[in-house]
């Protein structure tokens, strides 16, 4: 770089500082007025800078910025690879797709196998399978854990199953020593989606790392965000090609965005019936996708890694003090309780009604949200209700349901939550802490 281009890029960085702290003061909370939304970006300059320096690079496509991001997330997750796309859903999306690779020979997923997941989940778990063809199995979570009952798990498989799909639900872990010793006694392929709990541990370890591949969002209320964008985790490097590949148009070609001749052998290999010598880098060996990631993307999620630790603190601080102010409550609540031997990175604070109580869901929500306080459902409730299944339900032949999701349907009658992000302020904490509690007191002493 020119030095007269380098004085003129740190004076526009350091406008871009100036900028952030004229257009972003600090947000003064005012109780009743200010709104407290479930999740949301919370960012300083850094962000900003990155983005700035990574637009006047111009290289917009992925660059070093998103090389930078994916060693350092694999890094504080302790895996082999970390591959970006441009969402949560796409990455859940290429980690079915990988699985079904013909590179995997007689492992590949093919169509009519079967997939054991919940229906206590956001669609995007689900929806890869069925776009596959695949057939999802459907068992009940547990509560207050909210997570897949692994006792089901031996009662839903059949001659036909090949995968376990399963998302740590609001950040909280699933039981992994349960699920994955079922997964390996089987040899089964297990897909871990991450998306809800980056910075959650099981015994010590990060979620995410657990699955032959495992899923990760970076949308704005999540641990940390890029805008939009996602994440895959594998130790596998074979998955670790086929992934790119579905990600990359279907190429077999491996050289990153820019380059030419990794291999070395780009005009001298057979591939299929293609004439000898055919240019590697339009070979393609699956029908792929176009999912990848911006270099401006990943230059935003660079600053947010370096946030992660204090915001996985924040998340916890929030959770505890919702979770200490609701104790007296719990005759009219279920509690979120952590899996034995996890410590969550919550991604809410979860509250499902009990039966019988004189406090009805719809009538606490609506509270909340007159009083600017934001709520949200356990996603999709259940997944089954909803009328992307209005097709499938009569013939019955694209899914099995295992037992009667008794507690899936429970949350989808009774269950919402509240955000714990670290925008939340100690004041703001406050705020809705006296906000349930002025709510239920009156319940309290309801006739």
């Amino acid at each position: 770089m020119k030095p007269t281009e380098a004085i003129t890029k740190r004076r526009i960085l350091d406008l871009v500082r100036r900028y952030y702290a004229i257009s972003f003061p600090a947000d003064k909370f005012i109780p009743g007025r200010s709104r407290i939304p479930y999740g949301g970006r919370v960012f300083d300059e850094k962000e900003m800078v990155n983005l700035v320096d990574s637009a006047l690079e111009f290289w917009l496509t992925a660059g070093r910025y998103a090389e930078e991001f994916e060693e350092r997330m694999a890094a504080y997750l302790g895996v082999r690879h970390c591959l970006l796309t441009n969402s949560g859903s796409s990455a859940n999306l290429l980690a079915v797709a990988a699985l079904t690779s013909p590179k995997l020979g007689s492992d590949r997923l093919r169509k009519g196998d079967e997939v054991i997941t919940v229906a206590a989940a956001f669609p995007t778990t689900v929806a890869p399978l069925i776009q596959h063809g695949l057939v999802p199995v459907f068992v009940d979570v547990t509560l207050p854990t909210y997570n897949v009952d692994t006792e089901m798990l031996e009662e839903a498989r059949s001659r036909k199953t090949r995968a376990v799909i399963l998302a740590h639900t609001i950040g909280n872990p699933f039981n992994v020593d349960r699920v994955k010793r079922f997964c390996d006694r089987q040899g089964l392929w297990l897909i871990e989606d991450n998306c809800d709990a980056l910075g959650s541990k099981y015994k010590g370890r990060f979620t995410g790392t657990f699955g032959h591949i495992a899923t990760q969002s970076f949308y704005p209320p999540h641990h940390v965000t890029m805008g939009e964008g996602g994440a895959l985790f594998t130790n596998d490097p074979t998955l670790k090609r086929l992934i790119e590949s579905f990600r990359d148009w279907g190429r077999d070609c491996w050289c990153p965005p820019g380059k030419d001749n990794t291999c070395g052998k780009r005009h001298r290999q057979q591939f299929g019936e293609l004439p000898f010598g055919y240019d590697h880098k339009y070979v393609f060996s699956h029908f792929g996708f176009n999912l990848k990631v911006t270099d401006m993307q990943a230059a935003i999620g660079c600053a947010q890694l370096r946030k992660l630790p204090r915001f996985t603190e924040a998340r916890k601080r929030n959770f505890q003090a919702l979770y200490k102010a609701m104790e007296p409550y719990e005759d009219f609540f279920i509690l979120p309780k952590a899996t034995p031997g996890s410590d969550p990175s919550w991604f809410g604070f979860l509250l499902t009604v009990r039966e019988g109580t004189r406090v009805c869901r719809d009538e606490i929500v609506a509270h909340l949200e007159k009083n600017r306080i934001q709520t949200r459902m356990l996603f999709a409730g259940n997944l089954l209700r909803h009328p992307c299944f209005d097709g499938m339900r009569n013939s019955r032949s694209g899914y099995r349901v295992v037992g009667d999701l008794r507690n899936t349907d429970a949350i989808m009658n009774r269950t919402f939550w509240v955000g714990v992000y670290p925008g939340i302020s100690s004041s703001r904490r406050r705020y809705m802490i006296e906000t349930f509690t002025e709510f239920l007191d009156g319940k309290k002493w309801e006739k």
